[in-house]
């Protein structure tokens, strides 16, 4: 970060506007993370390399800088898969075959593409159940793969809302100390 003196008056307003701008990108992606498949670590990702990128341009990247960026990635890459692997665990131990977790995940996805987010984030876990209720034929059985969907939905969700504040608290000691 340079020091305010020396900066034009129209630079310290591009350096205003970039830092709302990627703290938009920050912000939208956390709380994106409610969506279970709405990439919302990636989302913020992008904003912080929008802002290397213009940052890098401007020859204002230290190697500090660089260091935290790459914090970021890393962050980001073990979030998205630290995701998948949580729900999935959960569900697995239930013995909630690959089929119906894949074919509830798609039903989450066309949901959230052709409907809203939040039809998305309700059909996953109807889906499931229904798919666990056609192959179990048991009731019980289905509401309780449903639930160790949505309990590893819950402790996804944790997961990756802390790596999101870790993601965030990064940039902020990136962009502003």
């Amino acid at each position: 970060m340079l020091p305010p003196e020396s900066l034009s008056n129209w630079q310290i307003v591009w350096m205003f506007v970039l830092d709302t701008l990627t703290l938009f990108f920050l912000f939208v992606g956390l709380l994106g993370l409610i969506v279970p498949i709405f990439p919302g670590l990636t989302v913020m990702w992008f904003g912080a390399l929008i802002y290397a990128l213009i940052q890098s341009f401007a020859q204002h990247m230290t190697f500090w800088d660089w260091t935290l960026f790459a914090i970021i990635t890393l962050l980001m890459i073990a979030g998205n898969i630290v995701d998948n692997v949580i729900i999935a665990r959960k569900m697995r131990d239930k013995f909630v075959p690959w089929s119906s977790i894949l074919l509830a995940f798609a039903a989450s996805l066309t949901a959230s593409l052709f409907l809203t987010p939040i039809v998305g984030l309700a059909s996953a876990p109807l889906a499931l159940f229904g798919l666990e209720y056609r192959r179990l034929r048991d009731k019980t059985a289905a509401i309780e793969s449903t639930k160790a969907y949505m309990v590893g939905w819950g402790w996804s969700f944790a997961a990756r809302f802390g790596i999101g504040i870790l993601i965030l608290g990064s940039w902020m000691l990136w962009a502003w100390v």
